[in-house]
């Protein structure tokens, strides 16, 4: 691991990977971007989230309608250390939606410890962030999906990624399903290397244009639950991806 400080907020830090040394550029890393989030609703966790902004707008960073691939396996994997790092501390560890930049080539996510506004994290909440990013390990064998639907911090992704062997790239909230596009659609599908389809969090969440025959449809119990074996699977996606 290489750890790069640089000034200034992390969601505008455009093209980071741009700066990188030619020899770290062609092994094609992950980016990790550890972070603090300031919740309005005062909500106190731990996140992992996928970046990108699905929609019109851009404020936070990057560009409108343009997302950043993503890295399923080592998502997964981050969020699985974060749970047991969580569980001392007496936070929940949970997904984030697909939100806010930078624009990044390279596969990239932010981990996060969220705050209420105007609070500070606690030093055991950045050891246990440091100790999620540097030691979880990469959940290889998942088999990987979109996920579509449900709420901001995608409780029902979270619940089958900690209970059954799924790892999920983008993830695209229920609030922004009436502004997705297409393009947009399909560029969260290919920026989840290895997506074998969409999984969607509800019935409701289908009805959109952006998503017919988008991909196959997954089930939830296509993947096995975590500690049985790692499903047999050659690693090509069905939707070409």
């Amino acid at each position: 691991m290489i750890v790069l400080r640089r000034p200034g907020p992390h969601i505008y830090d455009e093209r980071l990977d741009r700066s990188l040394p030619g020899e770290i550029l062609r092994q094609r890393p992950t980016v990790v971007f550890p972070s603090v989030h300031r919740s309005e609703s005062g909500i106190r966790c731990l996140t992992v989230h996928p970046i990108g902004n699905l929609g019109p707008s851009a404020e936070l960073g990057g560009r409108p309608r343009t997302v950043v691939p993503t890295d399923p396996a080592a998502m997964s994997g981050i969020l699985g250390r974060l749970a047991e790092e969580g569980a001392r501390l007496g936070l929940p560890a949970t997904y984030e939606a697909t939100h806010h930049g930078p624009e990044l080539e390279l596969p990239a996510c932010f981990v996060e410890i969220a705050v209420p506004e105007g609070a500070r994290p606690e030093p055991a909440e950045v050891a246990a962030v440091d100790r999620a990013v540097r030691e979880g390990s990469s959940r290889d064998g998942d088999l990987r999906a979109l996920a579509v639907g449900g709420g901001h911090y995608a409780p029902r992704f979270t619940d089958l990624a900690r209970g059954r062997r799924w790892a999920f790239g983008h993830i695209v909230p229920r609030h922004a399903l009436p502004e997705l596009d297409r393009a947009t659609a399909r560029a969260a599908l290919e920026g989840t290397p290895g997506a074998l389809g969409v999984l969607y969090a509800r019935a409701a969440d289908r009805g959109f244009p952006a998503l017919e025959g988008l991909a196959p449809e997954l089930r939830d119990a296509a993947a096995p639950r975590r500690g049985a074996p790692a499903p047999a699977t050659s690693g090509r996606s069905t939707s070409g991806t």
